[in-house]
């Protein structure tokens, strides 16, 4: 049990980690809108500080270079699509519904950032690429939460998969046209659930098969 003046010690550290949280956070949201406006390639640390009216020592204190404030804006990004998706994979029902779900989700979650502001979409896609390590490990991600459902549905009885991790990779692959950044922007989000749904079918059938 921690003693008096040990609690009013770790207050005024909790306070401090709780303040450089949201200086962090106003960081990363300033630097994302300013990217919105100008671009990977005219956004500097100068320019978020300025418009946060602070020092850029400031901001180096948070991020280390221009390189690794980009990063982190991605990583934000990527973030916020692989969020509402793990919901999906650690849900309980049937493993076929859920994988149907997940494909479903991501591939919806793109076509609204290219719907919504298709020049935000098309920065954020050049800074992940950029961001190669960013990028990796968000695709890392959602191959890890595909397995976990491909997992479940060996245990339930479901599917016959000798490697939920090679099942994974190749139901990605195989649904790549539908989420993948360069193919939804091609298409100018237009999202054929149709398309996916017939798709999906083909997937199942393999994974429920033991063709994987």
């Amino acid at each position: 049990m921690k003693t008096r003046a040990a609690q009013k010690t770790a207050a005024p550290e909790a306070a401090a980690d709780g303040k450089g949280q949201e200086t962090r956070e106003r960081i990363l949201q300033a630097a994302a809108d300013l990217l919105r406006r100008h671009g990977p390639a005219k956004t500097t640390v100068v320019d978020v500080a300025r418009a946060l009216d602070m020092s850029h020592a400031n901001v180096y204190r948070h991020f280390a270079s221009k390189t690794e404030l980009q990063d982190a804006v991605a990583d934000r990004w990527l973030k916020a699509i692989s969020g509402p998706l793990q919901k999906i994979a650690q849900g309980n029902g049937r493993a076929s519904k859920r994988l149907e779900q997940w494909v479903l989700a991501l591939a919806a979650a793109k076509q609204r950032k290219v719907l919504d502001d298709p020049e935000l979409f098309a920065t954020y896609h050049a800074v992940a690429i950029a961001a190669r390590g960013v990028a990796e490990a968000h695709v890392a991600e959602l191959h890890d939460q595909v397995a976990a459902i491909i997992r479940d549905g060996v245990e339930q009885g479901e599917f016959k998969v000798a490697d939920p991790d090679a099942a994974a990779g190749a139901v990605l692959n195989a649904t790549t046209r539908f989420h993948h950044p360069h193919h939804v922007r091609e298409s100018a989000g237009r999202l054929d659930q149709a398309q996916i749904r017939t798709m999906l079918k083909l997937v199942l059938a393999g994974l429920k098969s033991g063709a994987l």
